[in-house]
């Protein structure tokens, strides 16, 4: 009855099964069922959809496969079923010969084929009337059912899995683990691709498998190729001990029936650091996430906090609020046992290492732990912030780990440009940015460079600014080598730095914003001119007379 939430075409460079790379001849097709995006040939199916009055639409492969059998399947429980006529014992019996049965099922050994005898020749005293058999529905992972409509959430008590398939998740005390076989992984690269879950199936429906006093449920390979098994409230000491064993494999943590998290402790640019990756947001129109958490010295107890923020991102997302390049997640409480940890800055990686690291299927987000007195810059200017974490940690354009309890690197806002250009009490208004405009600065030129198919985005923005004044942020500018950084010291002042590629020189310097200026007198002699703003402060401006 809903339509799904498209995956932006920015976000989509392959195709989401075959990753057959788009190109200007091959066109990127959205399934109008999941919300993917597909090439021709993984797209190529119709479907009558609910949410479109059923009419047919194009619809992927994988998606057409589950509604179709989906479809086969509620016809056939709601076809009544003909018994069998107690009259002619014939048609309780097989025509084929036993023997043939056995060599076509291939096990010599198996038990002979059992003979059905009609019910009322066992009927037993005391039993007149049957009792009518109980009916049953079927709905997919996220709480359809096979007609579009929603399931009562109060009956789901079985979900199923979507990137790993059906995951066996028993909440039976006495039977902590339970097996099931997952398909291969190139046929579950996509986490939208819905499992029919029968009612009563050992699967766990919840949003959060996350125990308030324990990990959640662990995948386990058991050797064979797509088979696991799922264990139940594992102990922090034997998931420690596998942890710093550092085998090849990460520990694949369920969160929900949707949605894993992958951890390995690994060693990235010399610091012993968590890595936290999901597998599931891209069924929520999300992409995926990586956290790299730096060890505290003698840590014996994973993160927790971590796992229940993924969570929170799924619904988040389930609501059709994702994170994209620079967005921000904020905290409401205490997180990882301090309250001044703000929230998460989300980046695309550019120029940092990925060695070494546990990587999702692209496209994935970084997430880059903020303190709270940084969360009005993640708000309004967020590559500002970037920036100065890069210069922070030496890292060029930022660093992609985080680190705990350490000191923020803004404070009070104080004399700056930004509070005539941004709100930043009740954040009604803030710098316009045009995605994919840059400023690259050379020895004796500067230029702006904007995308041309980004014209009616730069003429909303001049049709919003002020009279005597055009003002715009810029993009991180992935051609310059270096970039002026804005750095607040401990008076509150600002001052402007600059970082850039190691051992690299620098020949193309980028700039966070600019600004237009109509405010320059005749008399000045000046048709423009450069200036480095606020005192000794942030970033390249450009005021030009108008």
């Amino acid at each position: 009855e809903v339509a799904p939430v498209w995956v932006p075409d920015s976000q989509a460079p392959n195709c989401m099964k075959c990753e057959a790379r788009f190109t200007f001849t091959k066109r990127r097709h959205h399934c109008r069922a999941c919300g993917k995006v597909f090439c021709a040939a993984c797209c190529s199916m119709k479907c009558k959809l609910l949410y479109m009055d059923r009419k047919e639409a194009r619809v992927c492969v994988i998606c057409h496969l589950v509604l179709m059998n989906a479809q086969s399947l509620e016809n056939m429980l709601s076809a009544p079923s003909p018994s069998p006529n107690p009259n002619n014992p014939a048609e309780y019996c097989s025509t084929i010969p036993p023997l043939q049965q056995v060599q076509a099922s291939g096990v010599l050994n198996s038990p002979p084929p059992t003979v059905m005898v009609p019910v009322g020749v066992l009927k037993h005293p005391g039993t007149e009337v049957s009792q009518p058999r109980e009916q049953r529905r079927v709905w997919f992972a996220d709480g359809i059912l096979p007609n579009g409509e929603v399931a009562d959430a109060a009956k789901l008590t079985v979900s199923g899995t979507s990137s790993t398939g059906a995951l066996a998740v028993s909440h039976d005390p006495s039977k902590p683990i339970s097996h099931n076989t997952l398909p291969e992984e190139t046929e579950n690269t996509l986490a939208f691709s819905r499992n029919i879950t029968q009612v009563g199936s050992p699967v766990g429906s919840a949003m959060n498998l996350i125990p308030e006093d324990g990990l959640p449920p662990i995948l386990i390979s058991t050797g064979v190729k797509g088979d696991y098994t799922v264990e139940e409230k594992p102990s922090h000491i034997s998931v420690m001990q596998q942890l710093e064993d550092g085998g090849p494999d990460p520990l694949v943590f369920v969160l929900n029936a949707n949605l894993l998290s992958m951890v390995k402790i690994v060693n990235y640019v010399n610091r012993k650091c968590w890595c936290f990756t999901t597998k599931g947001m891209h069924a929520v129109g999300q992409s995926e996430i990586v956290i790299l958490l730096q060890c505290l010295p003698d840590e014996k107890c994973l993160p927790k906090d971590i796992f229940n923020h993924f969570v929170q991102l799924y619904q988040d997302a389930l609501a059709g609020n994702v994170v994209s390049n620079l967005g921000h997640s904020f905290f409401s409480q205490n997180f990882l046992n301090s309250k001044e940890h703000g929230g998460f800055l989300y980046v695309t990686p550019a120029y940092q290492s990925l060695q070494d690291l546990v990587l999702p299927t692209p496209p994935y987000l970084f997430g880059i732990l903020i303190q709270k007195w940084e969360t009005p810059w993640a708000k309004v200017f967020p590559i500002r912030l970037m920036l100065r974490l890069g210069a922070e940690y030496r890292l060029y354009p930022c660093p992609l780990f985080s680190v705990r309890f350490r000191k923020p690197l803004f404070g009070e806002t104080g004399h700056t440009i930004m509070n005539l250009l941004a709100d930043f009490r009740n954040y009604q208004y803030t710098l316009p940015v045009v995605q994919g405009l840059v400023v690259d600065m050379e020895v004796r030129k500067t230029s702006i460079k904007i995308p041309s198919n980004r014209y009616n985005e730069m003429m909303k923005a001049m049709n919003k600014s002020n009279e005597h004044v055009l003002a715009g942020g810029a993009c991180f500018n992935e051609r310059a080598d270096s970039h002026l950084v804005c750095v607040q010291n401990d008076d509150g002042n600002y001052q402007t730095q600059a970082i850039s590629i190691h051992n690299q020189p620098r020949k193309v310097t980028g700039a966070s914003f600019f600004v237009f200026s109509g405010a320059l007198k005749s008399s000045s002699g000046y048709l423009a001119k450069s200036s480095i703003v606020e005192g000794k402060s942030s970033d390249l401006c450009l005021f030009m007379k108008i």
